[in-house]
């Protein structure tokens, strides 16, 4: 049997560079319990603040869990209130869209699960920008995809 971790006892931490709105704290439950294939996190969120901005991803779909309160889905269809043990998944490509905001009063705690992959692509469609994250979790590059050239474009 491989290490186990409750969702609702894991250490939390945050990012000191997340921007207004998004400050939230997480836990990276899959290194605890001795995964490599499967991701999952858990996030508590104050009131009024998201994971994440909107976005879709590439080549991985994921799931969402509410594990305490409710959180506000903003979706390719509209929004969606989800309560606790409500769960919804994002297939990859721009139908899977989405981004979780508490816009309650009180904590919100969700887990997010996904496979894990060297190679991760998001697109956030409100900023028209896209980002590649590869290997090493530090290395990330974004654009905005107006900048896109052709293929062969300063090749010889």
């Amino acid at each position: 049997m491989s290490d186990v971790a409750n969702l609702f006892d894991v250490s939390l931490t945050s990012d000191d560079d997340d921007r207004a709105g998004y400050h939230v704290l997480y836990s990276r439950v899959g290194p605890l319990v001795g995964a490599s294939a499967l991701g999952l996190s858990v996030y508590e969120l104050p009131p009024g603040q998201s994971i994440c901005p909107y976005h879709y991803e590439y080549p991985f779909e994921e799931w969402l869990i509410v594990l305490d309160g409710e959180a506000t889905l903003r979706h390719p269809g509209g929004e969606t209130v989800l309560g606790p043990w409500d769960t919804a998944s994002f297939t990859p490509g721009p139908e899977g869209a989405h981004k979780v905001t508490n816009n309650g009063d009180g904590v919100v705690r969700v887990a997010m699960l996904s496979a894990k992959s060297d190679i991760n692509i998001a697109v956030y469609p409100d900023s028209d920008k896209v980002g590649v994250w590869s290997g090493d979790d530090d290395v990330k590059h974004l654009f905005r995809l107006e900048s896109a050239v052709d293929y062969f474009d300063g090749e010889v």
